[in-house]
């Protein structure tokens, strides 16, 4: 016999991801060109285009201010806060492809001690895909919102 778990608790288990010890909490999300890693312990692959936080506002390992928030989950289902702009300004030029979304702590973004870093790494596409961005060309300087970020408990568990 298989698991079945109710949307309840599903809800309450992604809720842990948007505000539990160790969750995302006033997080950043850093945003690649190329191939997503095997995982989301691995190092990142790619180019750095870009830090997504509150506004394109400066962020500070260990601070709230300008880190990215969800509102609460909803139909097995977390979304960006919809109180909150997420943005980042291109630091390459490049086409994004993947993300790494990191919780407050300090962060090494290395293989060193990654396992005990919380991250969730996820597809950009312009639909249908973990987030969603009007544009995937970013360049030196330029701005760009997030349109759509949703973490979704997979379907069939």
């Amino acid at each position: 016999m298989a698991f079945r778990i109710s949307t309840k608790l599903k809800n309450v288990m992604l809720d842990a991801i948007r505000t539990g010890p160790g969750s995302l909490l006033n997080g950043v999300i850093y945003v690649y060109s190329g191939s997503q890693p095997v995982d989301a312990d691995a190092a990142p692959t790619g180019t750095l285009l870009g830090k997504i936080t509150v506004g394109a506002g400066a962020f500070s390992w260990g601070s709230p201010t300008n880190g990215v928030d969800f509102d609460a989950a909803a139909g097995a289902t977390l979304n960006k806060a919809a109180a909150e702009t997420w943005q980042f300004v291109g630091l390459a030029n490049g086409v994004a492809g993947w993300f790494r979304h990191m919780g407050n702590a300090a962060d090494s973004l290395t293989t060193d001690g990654s396992a005990t870093y919380p991250r969730i790494d996820g597809r950009i596409a312009t639909t249908g895909a973990e987030m969603n961005l009007s544009n995937l060309d970013i360049a030196i300087g330029a701005t760009t919102t997030v349109d759509t970020y949703s973490i979704a408990w997979p379907a069939g568990f």
